[in-house]
């Protein structure tokens, strides 16, 4: 029974990054999945995890309150910069939206509960389907357990007043917005080479309505370039998720001081 209280501090701040990660990583945190459903994942990881490494013996003192706060902010930080950096093909959907004449027609996200552009509902879902696919949550889950190796247990405080930290977080939005710039490319310069011949037709031919005309082509031209760019973008997917995983290390190796 002592050996039990002995080890449990160490359990329950394993538990704590755990459950933190898990409210924030891509996938992981949607709400279409039962909330007793992610508590029991986040138990049964860290019961795993806890008989898997080494752990130092803790008291409980007041640093212990701070090592729990600590562990939060670790697992909240480092899961938001990745749910970030998937965010980028919302925001690649929402420029092709924007284009293609949907920005008047947001629908509900089942997975997050916020409003999401049409196409970028449609892109993220592919986006999701290709992370499983490639075993990219499991990457995700093995950073949870490595972190350990960057930011120890013990460790009781994270160097936020750093300005490699702020640089860091402040490249990665960056490096988000690239990336959805880059989704969206093909689709939205083709649109706008629609809207530049229909400028030229508007002038040759007054008699032609170009809104009435330009809303439909757009659609229609949009669908057909977004099937056939289809293969490009699970190529910048596949580099999204790269990005996304050297990020949450980057930053796992800056709040350990590394």
């Amino acid at each position: 029974m002592n050996e039990i209280f002995e080890w449990f501090p160490a359990f329950l701040l394993i538990l704590v990054r755990l459950s933190a990660f898990i409210v924030t990583l891509p996938f992981f945190s949607y709400r279409t999945i039962p909330a007793f459903i992610r508590i029991g994942l986040s138990v049964f990881l860290a019961w795993i995890m806890f008989f898997t490494g080494d752990w130092p013996v803790l008291s409980l003192d007041y640093s212990y309150f701070l090592l729990i706060f600590k562990e939060a902010l670790v697992g909240l930080t480092v899961g938001l910069i990745a749910m970030v950096l998937m965010y980028a093909v919302q925001v690649a959907g929402g420029f092709i939206d924007f284009k293609m004449g949907f920005m008047i027609a947001n629908v509900i996200d089942p997975q997050t509960g916020t409003q999401s552009p049409l196409t970028g509902g449609y892109l993220y879902t592919f986006a999701l389907l290709f992370l499983l696919a490639t075993d990219a949550h499991h990457l995700l889950l093995d950073g949870v357990f490595y972190s350990y190796q960057f930011v120890p247990m013990d460790q009781l405080y994270l160097p936020f007043g750093n300005e490699s930290v702020l640089e860091f977080v402040i490249s990665s939005f960056t490096t988000m917005f690239v990336i959805a710039f880059q989704m969206s490319m093909p689709i939205v310069g083709s649109l706008f080479l629609v809207d530049v011949a229909l400028g030229m037709v508007s002038r040759t031919v007054p008699q032609v309505n170009v809104f009435v005309v330009g809303l439909p082509l757009k659609i229609i031209a949009g669908f057909i370039i977004l099937f056939l760019a289809m293969a490009p973008f699970f190529a910048i997917v596949q580099k999204l998720i790269e990005t996304m995983l050297l990020t949450m290390r980057t930053l796992l190796q800056l709040y350990g001081g590394l």
